[in-house]
């Protein structure tokens, strides 16, 4: 079972959005990289990009796709994380800690963040995807 940390909010496309002092770090969640595979490339964007919630914000390539990864919330992109451009596997290997993409400052926060995940709701979508 992937691991799904409490404490931040995923989204159905599994991104996860972990927020603190009005910045939203985001990232891809446990069982989206090992549904990736071995991470290769990440395409980040660019500070002071302006992403929409649920469009595609940048990309990961692994040996097996070419996957969007999509901005679960609109915003700026305030920072991109150099660690994953450097050494793509950490997306793998520590996907909410070290692996983290970008970090955004968001425009319409109180309105999408209804539209996130809580833990255990995403929880049962994977299950759900499983049993598929």
């Amino acid at each position: 079972m992937s691991a799904i940390p409490e404490g931040i909010l995923y989204s159905k496309e599994h991104e996860w959005v972990r927020v603190e002092q009005g910045i939203c770090t985001v990232g891809i969640t446990d069982y989206a990289q090992s549904k990736l595979g071995d991470v290769v490339v990440v395409d980040l964007p660019k500070v002071g990009a302006r992403l929409e919630y649920m469009k595609p914000a940048c990309s990961i390539e692994s040996f097996k796709a070419v996957s969007d990864v999509y901005s679960p919330l609109s915003g700026t992109v305030v920072e991109v994380n150099p660690e994953v451009s450097k050494d793509p596997g950490v997306v793998n290997r520590d996907p909410y800690g070290k692996g983290w993409l970008f970090k955004l400052k968001p425009e319409r926060f109180e309105e999408e963040v209804k539209l996130l995940l809580k833990p255990e709701e995403y929880r049962r979508l994977i299950e759900g995807l499983s049993d598929a």
